[in-house]
């Protein structure tokens, strides 16, 4: 198979004529940062498009958990997955907490909640939780036993912009959910994220603690940071928000593409057939680690790059905590994820998935 080279994901780039009349009007205003008119209304759009009450727009989705913990006043212990990026458990680390992890479901992606549950002590103060590669965890479950136990709920949704629970937008469950709107996301401003809190108290707390923890021009409330997004930032969400339609619509035929053409090879596929799913990421998992490697590198050769994507697990990366998550573990080490941006044809699609269907079926790769 002859192809050009195809990375994991790039950004989605709107009309640059739409970029530049936002900062056009930017300059015009010589207002850069500090709550601009920009920042506002990416805010409030955001709010609309996906019904949520008060959006905190932020630097990062990894300062939207920061932000998330300080807001709830959070200490002690809490109950994580092991399965996300670092930044899920980074956050717990810096902000004086100490990550307890919890293995993931035997089928799944997400949080495991009988392991969650036998892991809750007293030193527990709370759960964050990852909706990893945008599949919506078990909220109710989870919120079930939260409410049993009397512990806050913060939901790493850095992959779940688009996807529903029961019609809703999954940023409506938690105490505070977040979301990372880098370039690699599906709805980016190059570099950002938000934060949504349940409560309005919380989301005021949010938004002074972004900003210094200023309550006032010459007040302070408490010891904040800077967490703020630019102008030029949000300019640009401003600019792809329009046609996040668009982009869900293609990640969702890429993923039913990959889908119908490897169904039949000897991988664990995603649930393409669940419309709650964003198809944020396509994550294809090999029956052993060998084989896992041995693809992705053939892959790589003929310029098709992919992704171990989540690896190693993060109970493996915290030394300090010596949790045994083996299915997490076990996932790690035979996951890839798979070539998904908009400019990726049908034609591009079925050729590589063609091409991982044989080298994952073929008995070269086998031990």
């Amino acid at each position: 198979m002859k192809v050009k080279n195809y990375p994991v994901t790039r950004p989605f780039l709107p009309p640059l004529d739409d970029y530049k009349s936002q900062v056009d009007a930017i300059f015009a205003s010589g207002w850069l940062t500090n709550e601009g008119s920009c920042v506002n209304a990416l805010e409030e759009q955001l709010q609309s498009k996906l019904a949520l009450p008060k959006v905190n727009l932020v630097s990062s989705g990894t300062i939207a958990l920061h932000l998330a913990i300080r807001a709830l006043n959070l200490s002690g212990e809490i109950l994580t997955t092991a399965f996300s990026y670092i930044a899920t458990t980074s956050s717990i680390h810096w902000s004086g907490c100490r990550p307890v992890f919890v293995d993931i479901e035997s089928h799944g992606y997400n949080i495991d909640l009988e392991d969650l549950e036998r892991k809750i002590t007293p030193r527990t103060s709370a759960i964050l939780a990852t909706h990893c590669f945008g599949v919506p965890c078990d909220v109710a479950g989870i919120q079930r036993i939260a409410e049993h136990h009397g512990l806050k709920v913060i939901y790493d949704g850095a992959h779940a912009f688009g996807t529903l629970v029961n019609g809703q937008s999954v940023f409506h469950w938690g105490d505070v959910s977040t979301c990372s709107f880098h370039a690699t996301k599906l709805f980016h401003s190059v570099e950002g994220g938000m934060v949504v809190a349940r409560s309005a108290e919380v989301a005021e707390r949010v938004r002074r603690l972004r900003n210094f923890g200023h309550n006032g021009e010459e007040k302070f409330s408490e010891f904040g940071t800077n967490g703020k997004n630019s102008e030029l930032h949000a300019a640009m969400g401003l600019s792809v928000l329009p046609h996040v339609d668009e982009i869900l619509e293609q990640r969702r035929m890429q993923a039913e593409t990959y889908h119908e053409v490897l169904f039949k090879a000897p991988l664990r596929l995603p649930p393409v057939n669940n419309l709650t799913w964003n198809c944020a990421y396509f994550p294809i998992v090999f029956e052993d680690e060998q084989r896992c490697i041995a693809v992705k590198t053939e892959l790589a050769e003929r310029g098709i790059l992919t992704r171990r994507y989540f690896y190693p697990s993060l109970n493996r990366i915290a030394t300090d905590s010596p949790e045994s998550c083996p299915r997490a573990e076990s996932l790690s080490e035979r996951i890839l994820c798979l070539p998904m941006f908009h400019e990726l044809t049908q034609k591009e699609t079925v050729s590589i998935g063609r091409l991982i269907a044989s080298l994952s079926s073929s008995s070269s790769f086998a031990q």
